[in-house]
């Protein structure tokens, strides 16, 4: 990580409280303890599964299906994966028909995740499915230990997974909700852990990722009223569903009412991928209002360097010869770093970069893992519960009231 962003020595106080009050965090929230689970009884469930089965289909809305997709989509270009993974997310009809037409339901096993057993979204999807396809044996269920949809599982007499203690659903992508469908589909869940687990050691070991965590979170702290926009530029387009990810984990976690006031506060997630969003959106960074903090992610090694601009000459634009046996891989990086170092020459943007080494599984784990830390200190700091999600569950209840009209 290179970080860019000031620290104020006199803050040092405020970061050894954040420092403890997430220390003591680790024995109430779960998912901090997630990258020490024994996860023998996930690949043995995962073994079990018929050869027959060609496709896994997750059903699930928010954190029940945005981190396996974040992962699922950085690892798909780059590993030789044993099955396709597709995602049941959305309401939206046109959606449910396509993704449906793109598998063989006759051969796709689906994983039916609700934390509550009762999401609206996930149900509605499911009673749809199930009336093309009503195999039991070709369905999972995961849910709470005790849930009515555990009940129902028993009933129909299908498989049950559940869901780790204290995990809130945004959190969950490191429990079974993620690593089942990613270990279905032939990913290395234990380097995924492995990564995870190599910045929680940094962290609470004492690390170089612990100032560096503390120093970013308290800036953001500081500063949230006036660069209250929080902008991920990724130079990669496997990185797209992280960017999702991250929008649902930082603005579901920081946009809340302080527990000790009563004034509403919070951070805007914005995912922007490189270098298409240069052609938009980073004029409004460059020239808007200073109202926006910038995290570049970069990959070092894409792994992909037989793919080089050919050694044409295109007549009247010999001035591109430049671009003559470049690897892509190395103009997408020098693409990332020169509007970096355009920014670098404005005043009042707030800047620091993330460099993936590679693309695999241990460093999309440390990339999740880091981000997770990140949001539990920033809502330590802003005084927020950043666990629960008042707001959306509002919404949840007058859709309920609505269908039982």
């Amino acid at each position: 990580m290179k970080n860019q962003l000031y620290f104020d020595i006199t803050l040092k106080e405020k970061a050894k409280a954040a420092f403890d009050a997430i220390y003591k965090e680790q024995n109430s929230i779960g998912y901090y303890n997630l990258v020490e689970q024994d996860i023998s009884s996930i690949l043995k469930y995962c073994d079990n599964i018929s050869s027959d089965v060609k496709d896994i289909a997750v059903i699930g809305i928010g954190g029940s299906s945005l981190g396996a997709k974040a992962i699922y989509e950085f690892l798909k270009p780059v590993e030789n994966l044993t099955r396709e993974l597709y995602f049941f997310e959305s309401t939206d009809p046109i959606n449910i028909k396509n993704t449906l037409d793109s598998i063989d339901i006759n051969k796709t096993h689906f994983l039916v995740i609700s934390k509550s057993g009762t999401t609206v979204e996930t149900f509605s999807i499911y009673k749809y499915i199930l009336s093309k396809h009503a195999n039991p044996s070709s369905y999972t269920f995961i849910t709470d230990p005790g849930s009515d949809l555990e009940k129902y599982a028993q009933h129909i007499d299908a498989s049950v997974l559940h869901l780790p203690e204290n995990v809130g659903g945004r959190f969950s992508v490191l429990s079974v909700v993620g690593l089942v469908p990613l270990a279905l589909c032939g990913i290395d869940i234990k380097a995924l852990l492995q990564g995870a687990k190599s910045i929680k050691k940094s962290y609470f070991e004492h690390g170089y990722l612990q100032e560096t965590l503390l120093k970013k979170s308290l800036f953001y702290a500081k500063n949230h009223a006036k660069y209250h926009i929080n902008c991920i530029f990724a130079y990669s387009e496997s990185l797209k569903y992280f960017c999702e990810w991250y929008v649902q984990l930082w603005g579901e976690s920081l946009g809340k009412k302080q527990r000790h006031s009563a004034f509403n506060v919070g951070l805007t997630p914005i995912g922007l991928i490189g270098p298409k969003d240069q052609h938009s959106f980073l004029q409004l960074i460059m020239e808007g209002t200073r109202d926006k903090s910038v995290t570049f992610i970069k990959i070092d090694d894409f792994q992909e360097e037989l793919c080089v601009i050919p050694d044409i000459t295109l007549p009247h634009l010999e001035s591109l010869d430049t671009l003559n046996n470049l690897a892509f891989s190395t103009l997408i990086n020098m693409q990332c770093d020169s509007v970096i170092e355009a920014l670098e020459k404005e005043e009042g943007i707030p800047l620091d970069s993330i460099t993936l080494p590679k693309m695999d599984a241990h460093h999309i784990g440390s990339l999740i893992y880091y981000y997770e830390l990140l949001t539990s200190l920033v809502g330590q700091l802003i005084d927020v519960n950043t666990y629960d999600q008042p707001g959306v569950e509002a919404a949840k209840i007058i859709l309920k009231k609505k269908l039982a009209l």
